[in-house]
């Protein structure tokens, strides 16, 4: 949840640094030869190494480059929210080709940079600024989570799953309102009542740590849910979820967790909890657009990019450690629910999709 987390991080540090310094080279991959096609990423505050957001949109640039050598790509990392505009103009100033911006905390001063460049070619991951240089990707993850719901209502022992976030924003409700989704769905094909704890579709409540950093903070949330009954747990709160993840661990199988964003066997150091993820491909949306870029196409914006499961911009991912425990039947079943939703014979919704 880089979107998010930014907006705890960049609070924090912003009275630190009220003036960010123009991109440096922090990482380049130049070859030699002719006119390079440059694509320059600007990070949010979270850093390339943020194993989310910034750490998989980098590797759609590094992607990209292998697949057309004459793209050069470099990033900068902003420190502090008051970076996003100066990182920007200074690739502008540079005259990059492809300047893109990682998450939607971004979204202002990518679209105030872009006005003032209008043939400037802008990219941004989980954002649509509305401008016609400035190309959106974006992911509904909601399509991902009803599958992650569905999963989870059929492995919980206790009847009762639980979810929670880090703050009641679109890019963390849109999971939760998917995964309830799900549940409801297994409710109804199957004559079950499995709970959902920690969030109400209908009313838009929930349990939230209002942070996206302290693990103890998320520690605190799921054990509420837990000792309601929960046994499987879907945070949606960045690192606060790896309270979460570090105590089912030390729980010793009492209770599960489903991840988000970047698959939690490379993510975090609790894989042995981890029932599945849900997924944002942003590596290959990444690649895609700066691909088609360099290749002369016009990035149209309208409508941009939203990833879904029919063109596998999100999915969930393995199921690791537990693809033993899963039941084949339940295998099957949520992979029929994924053609179903790519096909449209099931519909998922939430006030927090991007428009497609």
């Amino acid at each position: 949840m880089r979107f998010a987390s930014a907006v705890v991080a960049g609070g924090l540090v912003l009275g630190a640094a009220a003036c960010g310094e123009a991109p440096k080279d922090d990482n380049t991959a130049a070859g030699t030869g002719g006119k390079k096609y440059s694509a320059c990423m600007v990070t949010d505050v979270g850093g390339i190494d943020d194993k989310s957001f910034n750490t998989s949109a980098w590797k759609g640039l590094e992607e990209a480059q292998k697949a057309n050598g004459n793209i050069d790509i470099k990033y900068v990392a902003s420190k502090a929210e008051a970076d996003y505009e100066v990182n920007l103009t200074g690739y502008v100033n540079q005259k990059c080709d492809f300047i893109l911006a990682v998450g939607g905390l971004m979204e202002k001063a990518t679209k105030k940079i872009a006005e003032a460049n209008p043939n400037q070619q802008f990219g941004i991951v989980d954002a649509n600024p509305g401008v016609a240089n400035i190309f959106p990707m974006q992911f509904d993850t909601a399509q991902a989570a009803f599958q992650a719901g569905y999963l989870a209502a059929g492995m919980s022992k206790t009847g009762k799953v639980g979810t929670y976030g880090g703050l009641p924003i679109p890019p963390v409700t849109i999971f939760m309102d998917g995964f309830a989704d799900g549940v409801a769905y297994y409710n109804k094909a199957k004559g079950k009542s499995v709970q959902v704890l920690g969030w109400d579709k209908a009313t838009q409540k929930g349990s939230f740590t209002n942070d996206f950093a302290k693990q103890d903070e998320g520690k605190k949330v799921s054990d509420t849910l837990v000792a309601q009954g929960a046994d499987i747990i879907m945070p949606v709160a960045g690192g606060s979820g790896l309270g979460t993840t570090a105590a089912a661990q030390a729980s010793g199988g009492k209770y599960s967790v489903i991840w988000v964003d970047v698959d939690g066997c490379d993510s975090t150091p609790n894989c042995s909890t981890l029932l599945t993820t849900v997924v944002k491909n942003i590596p290959d949306a990444v690649k895609e657009a700066v691909l088609k870029a360099a290749g002369g196409e016009k990035l149209q914006a309208t409508p941009g990019f939203v990833g879904t499961l029919a063109n596998n911009g999100v999915s969930i991912a393995p199921y690791h450690e537990f693809d033993s425990k899963v039941p084949a039947d339940l295998k099957a079943e949520v992979e029929k629910i994924k053609a179903d939703i790519a096909a449209g014979t099931i519909t998922v919704t939430s006030k927090a999709q991007p428009a497609k």
